[in-house]
Formats: structure tokens, sequence, C-alpha cells
């Protein structure tokens, strides 16, 4: 009877949207069945594994949570509707085309991580929560890279991933679901803008290189005069303890002649002295 149902839902579904074709009707309708031959049947005593969440609906309406472990349940009026997983769940975001803020198109991909931390909202907040965050994953993705030029962009991943991360966990809360992180795979740029960045890059090196190669040879210029310089002051100070040395020594020499002349004054005056006495 459900599967008569969902049957019917799901062709209603078709007619309010005539431009979906049967490929995508029948898609739609496998998925569909095959979401609902994984649910668990009511087998009174149920057993739930451990990071599962059994979201159990009576009389059609919800009633209950069930935790892992040993759990008891009502036949035919209980009804196990839907299963939710509490692992951490990482799906890849499709490569997409995403225009920077210097008009400059790329091609970039990733993988995001998240997890179903309320079951309840992730049963009846949103039809298919894995879907709406990829959708959410891409357009935020592209929002954000908007708003970096494409220089930017490899030097400042991990804060784009960061806000990446936030804007998804804002809209996401809503459903139950909590994004852990987000990290880009892959970056694609244009042929010709590759090309130029390349260019850039080596530019960019040589003008490095130049500027090292001037430094250098500034400071081999400044050491040469500053050794120069030195040798100069160590000349003049030696000088000047020379000059100094030798005032010095013909000072000495000048006394003590003067001392020598100034004894022999005496002794021929003390001779002279004694020869009239």
């Amino acid at each position: 009877m459900s599967r008569i149902s969902s049957s019917a839902s799901i062709f209603v579904n078709y007619l309010r949207n005539p431009h979906h074709n049967f490929c995508v009707l029948h898609l739609e309708h496998s998925k569909h069945f095959s979401i609902r031959r994984k649910l668990p049947l009511n087998t009174v005593v149920n057993f739930v594994p451990q990071q599962q969440a059994w979201i159990v609906e009576r009389f059609g309406k919800f009633h209950k949570v069930l935790d892992p472990g040993l759990n008891y349940l009502f036949p035919v009026i209980d009804e196990i509707k839907y299963v939710q997983s509490l692992k951490e769940i990482a799906i890849e975001i499709p490569s997409q085309s995403a225009i920077t803020e210097d008009n400059v198109t790329i091609s970039i991909d990733g993988v995001l991580y998240y997890r179903v931390v309320d079951p309840y909202l992730a049963s009846y907040g949103i039809e298919d929560g894995e879907f709406a965050v990829v959708q959410l994953g891409q357009t935020t993705m592209r929002s954000e890279l908007g708003k970096i030029k494409l220089d930017k962009i490899f030097q400042e991943r991990a804060v784009l991933n960061l806000h990446i991360v936030a804007a998804i966990n804002q809209a996401s809360s809503a459903w139950g679901i909590s994004c852990l992180r987000y990290e880009i795979k892959d970056i694609s740029v244009p042929h010709k803008v590759k090309e130029a960045m390349q260019m850039m890059v080596a530019a960019e090196r040589s003008k490095r290189a130049k500027i090292l190669e001037s430094e250098g040879i500034k400071e081999s210029e400044i050491n040469v005069a500053m050794g120069q310089k030195h040798a100069r002051i160590l000349l003049s100070e030696a000088k000047k303890v020379e000059n100094i040395n030798s005032a010095v020594g013909d000072s000495e020499a000048t006394v003590l002649i003067a001392s020598g002349q100034s004894k022999a004054i005496d002794l021929i005056s003390d001779s002279l002295k004694k020869e009239q006495g």
C-alpha cells in the first residue's frame, strides 16, 4: 500500500514538473524504494545499532526517537519511519565554476564533513539533507570565492574553508545537521591565466634575485668601507701613540740632560770653594 501511494505521489510530482524526463522520474522512483527497503521492520523487540537513531511514528504521527540498544514497540500502530546515522559523513562537492573578485573564472571542488546532531529535525526538517548540504556547499563556495581575488585564494584557503563552514552551519542548524569542516580539493584556472601566473612568479623570483644580489653588493661595499675606516683609525692611533711616546722620550731626555748639567755645575762650584778656602 505504501509503495502504491509513493508511486502516486511521484507521478503527481512528475505532472507538476513536465520538464523532468522519464529518466529522472525513474531514478527518483528507484531511490525512493531503495530507501524504503533499508528501513528495519518493527519486530516488537528491536535492537538499535550504535551510532544510529530510529524515528518511530505512531498512527502516522511522530512518537519518539529510539536510542541504541534494546527498545520495545507496539506492533501495527508503531512504524519505524526514518533511520538516521549519527556518524560523521564525508560527501564530495562536485567541481563547479566560480568567478573571483577580479573576474577570473575558476573550477573548484571539495569535500564536506557533516554529522546529524538532531535526528528529529534531520527527518522532518528537510526532505533530503545530504542533497541540501551539497547544494548549500556549492552556493556558499561560489559566494565566498566572489569576495576574494585569485592571488589570495591559494594563500587564504584555510580561512576560506572556515567561512564556508560557518555559512553552512548558519543554514543547516534548522535541519539538525552540523557541518564539521570543509576542505578544498582542487582549484583549476584557465590555461592563459595559469601562464600569466607563472610569468608573474618568474618575474617575482627574478626581482627577488636582483634585490638579493644588489643587497649583497651593498653589504660588501659597506664592509670594505668600514674596513678601510677602521684601518685608518688604527693607523692614526698608532701614529698618535708613536708621537706621544717620542715627545715623552724627548722630554725625559731633556730633563736628564738638564739634571746632569746641574750636578756638574754643583760639583765644579764645590771644588772651587774648597780651593779658595
